[in-house]
């Protein structure tokens, strides 16, 4: 990462509840964007401890006009360049790589674009005292979002903010535009390891993920592109659908729920193996529902392991996964075959019926078995230092255990601000490296 020095603040007013701020700036071809936006920062950010540090994904001359400017700026301005290759992410992995950059008490994110007014920045820092996130909206007062270019983007932006407030009604809780890439967070509130950003939408990752606590809102205009073309694509709202899914997923109930339908898709293809082998080619109901399990067995692993538990790792690979899986599978075919026969010989129900209702009797202990035994990271450990999936802590306990995991007080302070997780902030102390702007 490249750093141009400038006067550490503009003579000014001063935010005591912000010592130190980076203005994060994620582009992708946004050449002609880069001087005006820093030519508005600038004015906006007097008085402030204020650093600019753009994260490029572009292939354009974006990163040559970021250090041009750069060497004529009041403010110092960083550039951390990621080239093609290695652009995890989109969007929100830029904005992921550089709050790993960072290491200033708060960071505010916005486009590069010129669609979120600087001069918004100075009241989303004035709006930080006792909260952990600001977020800059465009549905409560003083807010537009009269920069959206035609009515499909409106009606796209507000189908996404409803279905991210339908899936997700307790972390987004009182959150009017969870879709806005405009916000501030204090970067200790965040758990950097824990998020997964894939595509636009990383204040919706933060929101979900880290569970901040303490969020408040400030309206804002969001104004018309100044230079360039919008990034927003079909390509991106599928990115944002499988992200949201992703997301959805993350919990143990919609995990569950994900369980549910790949397992509901599972018992489809078993019975129509079975009619298959059974119906149309005369192998025997047991025979048949054996080998209809080894067609359903693997069409279950797959999305299991791409749907369901896509963001879990785990300490295995994926073979041992996928062997543990289909031990899971036939270990239930053995108890399911006595129960077919009783079923189909003594009570005489028909064997698709009779396979039906076996296969959902056996499917509750396998969403536990596969949630604790195939998937679970053993020997991994989560920030706060507990074996992955063990209990969290509670109230007060997990206060401490927050405080105790950034080496703070064992007590988390409270502020009449929305609240929009289960419990307070996950802390994390930070850790050194190269790359880092302090």
């Amino acid at each position: 990462m490249r750093w141009t020095n400038g006067d550490d603040a503009l003579p000014g007013r001063a935010l005591p509840q912000v010592s130190s701020v980076t203005v994060l700036v994620p582009t992708r071809d946004e050449a002609d964007n880069v001087q005006p936006l820093l030519d508005r920062l600038v004015p906006a950010l007097a008085g402030l401890p204020a650093k600019v540090l753009f994260v490029d994904d572009s292939d354009d001359e974006t990163p040559q006009r970021v250090e041009a400017a750069a060497q004529h700026s009041l403010l110092p301005v960083g550039l951390l360049h990621r080239p093609a290759g290695a652009r995890d992410g989109g969007l929100g992995g830029a904005v992921l790589a550089g709050l790993h950059a960072t290491r200033s008490d708060w960071v505010v994110v916005m486009d590069g674009d010129l669609q979120h007014p600087p001069q918004a920045v100075p009241r989303l820092l004035a709006a930080a005292a006792g909260a952990d996130v600001v977020v800059a909206s465009r549905h409560v007062a003083q807010g537009s979002s009269s920069g959206l270019a035609g009515w499909r983007r409106v009606l796209a932006s507000g189908g996404a903010t409803a279905l991210a407030k339908a899936a997700f009604p307790g972390p987004l809780k009182g959150v009017s535009d969870p879709m806005s890439g405009f916000f501030a967070v204090r970067r200790a509130a965040l758990d950097l390891e824990g998020l997964q950003p894939d595509g636009f939408k990383i204040l919706l990752e933060v929101l979900v993920r880290a569970h901040p606590v303490r969020v408040r809102e400030v309206g804002f205009v969001f104004e018309p592109r100044l230079h360039g073309g919008s990034k927003a694509s079909v390509t991106e709202g599928l990115r944002f659908l499988r992200s949201l899914a992703r997301l959805r997923s993350c919990t143990r109930r919609g995990r569950a729920l994900a369980f549910a339908a790949v397992g509901a898709s599972g018992i489809v293809v078993n019975l129509g193996l079975m009619l298959l082998l059974a119906g149309g080619w005369g192998v025997h109901y047991v025979w048949a529902a054996a080998l209809a399990t080894q067609g359903s067995s693997a069409w279950n692993a797959l999305l299991t392991e791409h749907l369901v538990f896509a963001d879990r790792a785990g300490a295995v690979g994926r073979r041992v996964r996928l062997l543990r899986s289909w031990l899971l599978n036939n270990a239930s075919l053995l108890l399911r075959l006595p129960l077919l026969v009783l079923l189909v010989q003594r009570l005489h129900v028909g064997y698709l019926l009779a396979s039906f209702l076996t296969l959902m009797t056996v499917f509750l202990c396998r969403f536990t078995v596969t949630d604790r035994f195939i998937y679970a990271n053993w020997g991994i450990h989560d920030n706060a230092g507990r074996p992955s999936g063990s209990p969290r802590p509670r109230g007060r306990d997990r206060r401490s255990a927050a405080a105790a995991a950034s080496g703070g007080p064992s007590e988390v302070p409270t502020a009449p601000v929305r609240r929009t997780g289960p419990g307070p902030h996950r802390l994390r102390r930070p850790t050194e490296g190269a790359g880092v702007v302090p």
